[in-house]
């Protein structure tokens, strides 16, 4: 495997740029379910848990929320769709007694219920960019992932360029092969749900060495110290990652779920969020979706030492 150059001379504002801020977004659960507020409810002591299950309710609705933050921002972010198939009606019966299975369903949503397919085209209409999240077990299924990839461009409209696997679950390479066989350009699976950093390298990698690029995540917003607790620490860890990514001419990507702009539930995390984007400009990234990067990265000129964006592992 080997890193991307990121010479993109293009692009000036790209290429002047000292790194790059990918923002992204997987939507795995967009309503709170009875199970999931049982949970709470039990865990927390707090019975208003089951309140937020009520049919105005609706917590987990956060597309709104992190639209009105982003264009205030001046920026746009990638949001990846799941399709997890249903366990009663597209999984054999011995699959009912697995309990990976029944977390799986009791999180399901469908792709093509009206409201969901809605606000899957808003933010395409309005500039977001909408991706492929890989359902569990789809990263060794490639008849599933085509179908899965098939059901929401269906949705869309148009062809989708990348997205990311659900629980960042990859089949080494062979995953890859099945993105690129299907037509997608790029992934961003490849990262920790239990750490932040760096681990894989500062630049984009080049799996195939062709135009299918993966984007290494480098922060999921739970790696982080809780902002809701700890928030001076929280911020001080996405500065320090900010630095780095400066001083190395990084590709920096960064995964914050919709619900987790909740901030009942979650509080100081949609702060944090903005307060990564504004650093970030301050410090002269380029900030916006892999999708909108890719062009850029794939177009590359011979590597040169003028270039800003690096291709360091």
């Amino acid at each position: 495997m080997h890193d991307l150059t990121t010479d993109v001379d293009d692009d000036t504002s790209v290429s002047n740029s000292p790194f790059a801020l990918c923002l992204t977004h997987d939507v795995d659960r967009p309503y709170k379910s009875l199970f999931q507020a049982l949970y709470y409810a039990l865990v927390d002591s707090d019975p208003s848990h089951l309140a937020s299950t009520l049919p105005e309710e609706n917590p987990y609705w956060q597309f709104e929320t992190i639209m009105s933050l982003e264009n205030d921002l001046g920026v746009r972010s990638a949001f990846y769709f799941l399709n997890e198939p249903d366990l009663f009606h597209e999984k054999p019966v011995q699959a009912w007694t697995q309990s990976d299975n029944w977390i799986q369903q009791m999180g399901r949503y469908d792709i093509t219920d009206s409201e969901v397919a809605s606000i899957i085209r808003t933010l395409n209409a309005d500039g977001w960019e909408i991706g492929l999240h890989g359902s569990y077990q789809s990263y060794s299924d490639k008849l599933r992932l085509t179908y899965e990839k098939a059901v929401l461009e269906s949705i869309l409209g148009e062809t989708i360029l990348g997205g990311r696997q659900h629980y960042l679950n990859l089949d080494g390479s062979e995953t890859w092969r099945y993105h690129a066989e299907m037509g997608l350009r790029y992934d961003a699976s490849l990262g920790s749900s239990t750490e932040y950093g760096f681990t894989n390298g500062y630049g984009v990698k080049r799996p195939f060495d062709d135009e299918f690029i993966v984007f290494p995540l480098t922060v999921m917003e739970t790696t982080l110290p809780d902002p809701g607790e700890h928030a001076e620490h929280a911020r001080t860890v996405c500065e320090r990652l900010l630095s780095e990514a400066r001083d190395h001419g990084a590709v920096m990507t960064v995964l914050w779920h919709p619900r987790y702009f909740n901030d009942q539930e979650f509080p100081g995390y949609a702060d944090l969020y903005r307060f990564l984007i504004e650093r970030a400009r301050e410090l002269d990234a380029w900030i916006g979706p892999p999708g909108e990067l890719y062009p850029h990265l794939v177009n590359r000129a011979t590597p040169t030492t003028s270039s800003k964006l690096s291709e360091r592992s």
